[in-house]
């Protein structure tokens, strides 16, 4: 798949397959992640539910870990965005339709009908 490209948002945008791939790792790390959570949430439920205190006290340690994958989840989702963000600012560089005059200011194709 090396040298693909993406067409994306209607608008000819092309992503390098590099980018989908980081893409791909992220969404796949934050899906683990939500597994985990749906354990631990169900730990954290028995444990509560049973009101044996060494099980509400596992409990604490369970919820900050919860917490933990909460904030990476939080983080990978921020540099998803960022990478994103980032990656459609290098296309749109690269865009046809605006061009550079020579004075290095941005230009405007103009298109006939006809």
């Amino acid at each position: 798949m090396e040298g693909d490209t993406f067409s994306g948002l209607g608008n000819g945008t092309q992503m390098d397959s590099k980018v989908l791939q980081t893409f791909q790792k992220s969404f796949v790390q934050v899906q683990n992640i939500l597994d985990q959570n749906r354990l631990l949430i169900n730990q954290i439920n028995q444990n509560h539910e049973s009101r044996i205190p060494d099980n509400l006290n596992r409990n604490v340690g369970l919820i900050r870990e919860l917490n933990n994958n909460i904030r990476r989840v939080v983080d990978l989702y921020t540099d998803l965005s960022h990478s994103f963000t980032k990656s459609m600012e290098v296309s749109s560089e690269g865009d046809s339709s605006g061009a550079v005059r020579s004075d290095g200011k941005p230009g405007h194709k103009r298109y006939r009908a006809g």
